[in-house]
């Protein structure tokens, strides 16, 4: 196995707001590298140069999302885990086992993987560094070329500094406020306030809804812009009375995973 990469700079001071992009990222993709790119925030493995998997303390891994759907009993995936993790093949075993269809696997795979690298190429707390050779348990699903992770990264940090620019609502406890009248919010977001206690941080909210951080991010921001729940650092204010651009709740129900799941494994079968 060869020797660690050197660890990249760390970084200047950048405006407030813009992601860092990673230089030795970028070299590692061109040599075609294998391996772990490690920063404060999480962990991005490399195969050929492609990513493979990601994991950050800030968003839910793939054993969160397919748990917490319901597409896989929590036992289950244990058990795959300790049979085939060791092989590096645990993803395989899933679909082979029919606990999961390859579709499933798929679809949380890739939202755990941009889930946990909107956070590890976000703006760096410390050095970079690569270990060469090491693999991840849960083998290849469907590898992203670094380049397109990174533009994705971009473009996820835009959409939230367009929703409401003050990053610091994503790390900071969140109070509910009182809604003015006329005003209403999704079934998800229903779900989101009853978590906000002045205690979690909207990532915290995040693991125990089963759902990835960015979306809760995007919800959280949402409810910021509105008035409905406490920013830090911001003078009280009363709430914002204007039309929102949020469906009623009876308007946006949470989605009919069975019927989901038929209309995908028809789609597959085609």
């Amino acid at each position: 196995m060869r020797a660690a990469a050197p660890a990249e700079p760390a970084t200047v001071p950048r405006a407030v707001g813009a992601p860092a992009v990673s230089p030795l990222l970028t070299r590692l993709a061109a040599e075609r590298a294998t391996g772990a790119f490690l920063r404060a925030q999480g962990t991005l493995y490399l195969v050929d140069g492609r990513v493979v998997h990601a994991e950050s303390p800030a968003a839910p891994g793939i054993d969160v999302l397919l748990t917490a759907g319901g597409a896989l009993a929590a036992q289950g995936w244990q058990e795959v885990l300790s049979t085939a993790g060791t092989r590096h093949e645990v993803g395989r075993e899933l679909v082979a086992s029919g606990r999961v269809t390859a579709g499933e696997l798929e679809m949380c795979h890739l939202g755990a993987l941009f889930d946990a690298a909107f956070f590890v190429l976000g703006a760096a707390s410390g050095p970079t560094r690569f270990r060469y050779g090491v693999a991840h348990w849960l083998g290849r699903v469907r590898p992203v070329p670094a380049a397109a992770l990174e533009r994705e990264t971009l473009r996820r940090r835009a959409l939230l500094d367009s929703i409401w620019p003050r990053p610091e609502v994503d790390t900071a406890p969140v109070v509910p406020r009182t809604p003015a009248p006329g005003q209403t919010v999704t079934v998800r977001q229903r779900a989101l306030l009853r978590l906000a206690d002045g205690i979690r941080t909207p990532t915290a909210i995040a693991w125990l809804l089963g759902r990835p951080s960015f979306h809760t991010l995007i919800e959280v921001r949402r409810l910021a812009a509105a008035g409905l729940v406490e920013v830090p650092g911001t003078p009280e204010r009363e709430p914002v009375s204007v039309a929102l651009p949020f469906p009623a709740a009876t308007e946006c129900a949470d989605p009919d995973i069975a019927l989901l799941r038929r209309v995908r494994d028809a789609l597959e079968a085609l």
